[in-house]
């Protein structure tokens, strides 16, 4: 049973309502102040509170997908090691599997499009990555055969999979939605979760003698893109989306390679790597890399090259706003910079499922085929 089928959420809280009946019940009998029953009162709270935090954590995860499957909760995904087999002079993206939009006529790709699962391996980094490719249905038709499309990296937050994109956020159905509205040009998305060397969180930079993260999403997987698809190699045919943790990353490499993204969208995003246990040391007590990693300095000391930029925040539930603040007017002509500001919203999906629609038709606006 998977860790986000129902199957497993209902048994955790018939477990906990179970225990929780047996306690009451026990109680009586457990009354007394010998060893076996104060050892029996502990145990039964301690199975109970354990089932009742279980339920609720699955239901947590199950709502925000921070975990896919048991192997990711503990650390141990090894799904990729065991179909990913090919040198670095095969193709860089390597397809796993395809799946299809749940549409009316979905099962035909020139009707509801395409996600495949793929493996991305880059050159210059040496990172193999998992993730999601949305190929939108006029990809697949006659009349567009010619035809190239916008793209974007989408990274969702850490330590989140990139099928949160999918199923939590709702990423190919809203893009195929709004561009069925005539809202949005038709966009290929590109979904991966910004954490390339699981558990550890890298922040996406290339961290000496270490992962070198900043490389793969900024070269290596922009690269492979254009020669697996039908995207053009200019900035204007790119942009880079994220979520928190993934929203930073979008805002710095944007920043740092304005010949490669036309468009950076930073949704609850940070502006400063997280400097904690997840992370290790990321510098090296490099001081210059450690000022790179700073988006607001960075927007400080960029050159303007007509690079678009979208930040979202909350007026209430989210800690980012003044740094937020800070990034718009950092922003310097003839880069652009555009804003959603909610009145409310926490650091959630919900949140985010609220900015994306508008989020994609402003990206489309900004970014050619």
């Amino acid at each position: 049973m998977g860790l986000t089928s129902n199957t497993v959420l209902v048994l955790a809280i018939i477990a906990g309502v179970a225990l929780f009946a047996v306690t009451v019940w026990a109680w009586p009998k457990l009354s007394g102040r010998g060893v076996r029953a104060v050892l029996g009162r502990i145990g039964l709270l301690l199975a109970t509170q354990l089932a009742l935090f279980s339920a609720v954590g699955l239901a947590a995860n199950k709502s925000f997908l921070f975990y896919g499957s048991w192997a990711d909760l503990f650390g141990q995904e090894t799904s990729i090691g065991k179909v990913v087999d090919h040198s670095m002079s095969s193709k860089d993206i390597k397809v796993l599997d395809k799946q299809q939009l749940d549409v009316p006529g979905g099962g035909k790709p020139q009707v509801g499009g395409q996600i495949l699962k793929v493996a991305i391996t880059g050159p210059k980094s040496k990172i193999t990555s998992p993730g999601y490719v949305w190929l939108p249905p006029e990809y697949f038709q006659p009349q567009h055969k010619d035809q190239n499309f916008p793209a974007s990296i989408v990274l969702t937050g850490y330590p989140g999979t990139a099928e949160n994109l999918i199923k939590g956020l709702n990423y190919p159905m809203t893009a195929f939605k709004q561009a069925k509205a005539g809202k949005m040009k038709p966009m290929i998305l590109v979904m991966l979760r910004p954490t390339i060397a699981p558990p550890r969180d890298t922040e996406c930079v290339d961290i000496p003698d270490g992962p070198q993260t900043e490389t793969f999403f900024a070269q290596d997987l922009p690269q492979a893109i254009q020669s697996t698809f039908r995207v053009g190699k200019k900035a204007q045919n790119m942009g880079f989306i994220g979520n928190s943790t993934g929203g930073y990353c979008a805002l710095k490499i944007a920043a740092h390679h304005p010949q490669t993204f036309g468009a950076g969208v930073g949704l609850s995003a940070y502006y400063k790597a997280a400097d904690d246990a997840t992370t290790g040391d990321l510098f090296h007590g490099d001081a210059k890399l450690k000022a790179r990693a700073d988006v607001l300095q960075s927007m400080q000391d960029k050159k303007p090259a007509g690079t678009s930029f979208l930040v979202t925040t909350s007026e209430k539930g989210e800690d980012n706003l003044n740094d937020t603040k800070k990034f718009i007017k950092l922003v310097k002509s003839p880069d652009r910079v555009s804003s959603i500001v909610l009145d409310s919203g926490g650091h959630n999906f919900n949140t985010w499922r609220r900015e994306i629609p508008p989020m994609l038709v402003w990206l489309s606006g900004r970014l050619q085929a």
